[in-house]
């Protein structure tokens, strides 16, 4: 069974509501690296970033910084697919573990709830390389209502 496999299928509303994360008329952040949903499950998320050179610092390899985007980005769906109107969230602290370098790959991101609160969610996520994890991370959100 596959990680994904381990979360319930995403209701359709909450799908249509996530369906063009990335790919917003405004630019912001996320969208700058490039990130793109694969899987959105309750709870899950999957990320695709295709490497390209402006990733990477001057050893060559992909920064750090893009790496620990990555994994802060791949878990926002999966926090939100868990809820039937929108709320804000926003990251309160992140630990990342760099485990292998990436270079000339693309990189693939993983990120689940593991436990969610009333105003509290923790997560934990997994960036993916060549078939090699590359970072690690845990996660945690503070939730709240959405003022719209």
């Amino acid at each position: 069974m596959t990680r994904a496999e381990q979360f319930a299928s995403l209701p359709e509303d909450r799908a249509r509501r996530w369906e063009g994360f990335g790919r917003w008329d405004t630019t912001y952040f996320p969208s700058l690296l490039g990130v793109q949903i694969a899987e959105l499950r309750t709870d899950y998320c999957r990320m695709d970033l295709a490497w390209r050179s402006e990733l990477t610092q001057p050893a060559g390899v992909v920064h750090g910084g893009v790496i620990a985007t990555l994994i802060d980005t791949v878990v926002v769906p999966a926090i939100g697919s868990g809820y039937d109107d929108p709320v804000r969230f926003a990251t309160v602290d992140m630990h990342v573990q760099y485990l292998a370098a990436v270079a000339n790959t693309d990189m693939v991101a993983e990120g689940w709830v593991v436990k969610r609160g009333r105003s509290t969610v923790f997560c934990e996520a997994e960036v993916t390389s060549a078939d090699r994890l590359v970072a690690r991370g845990l996660l945690t959100y503070a939730v709240s209502p959405s003022s719209t």
